[in-house]
């Protein structure tokens, strides 16, 4: 008798990675058997990213080695598309104040037309981390804000040589 994995996509641009991300890809992953976290290459919402996809696929790799059943894999597709293709039962996403919540309202009904057998889980920001944005980050970093504890070591040296150029 098989048993099947519970697997489930932690999606997002990551723009670059945070702590606070990190913190809930984490958690996800003592959750499920094996958490993919799905690098958007494009993304409607957002204007270009600071960083290519495999610079910030290359950035969540090193920063979740450590994390078991944790992997990393770019997607173009819908989400929910991204989600059937490797048999995730949920996507897992971190709410951190009421504006996210409106938004992850309007995309969980829009995915669950659409796939109604991948569920939307929603992990609660750790308070330590419920103000972090990626956003936030980079707008830190570029007039020379401290970012360190915010973001992994490699990242927050790519970002200043980044606001240097």
């Amino acid at each position: 008798m098989s048993v099947d994995k519970s697997i489930a996509v932690c999606p997002g641009s990551y723009d670059p990675v945070t702590n606070g991300h990190l913190d809930v890809i984490r958690r996800a992953a003592d959750l499920y058997d094996e958490v993919i976290v799905a690098v958007v290459n494009r993304s409607v919402r957002k204007s270009g990213t600071l960083f290519s996809t495999e610079e910030r696929v290359g950035f969540i790799e090193r920063a979740t080695a450590h994390m078991p059943g944790v992997r990393v894999q770019p997607f173009t597709t819908l989400v929910v598309d991204f989600a059937r293709s490797v048999k995730a039962k949920a996507i897992v996403k971190g709410l951190r104040a009421i504006s996210d919540f409106e938004y992850e309202l309007e995309m969980h009904q829009l995915n669950r037309r659409q796939a109604p057998e991948v569920e939307s889980v929603y992990l609660m920001a750790s308070s330590e981390y419920s103000f972090l944005s990626s956003s936030g980050v980079k707008e830190l970093a570029t007039f020379g804000g401290k970012i360190d504890d915010l973001v992994p070591a490699e990242v927050a040296a790519r970002l200043q040589e980044e606001c240097e150029r």
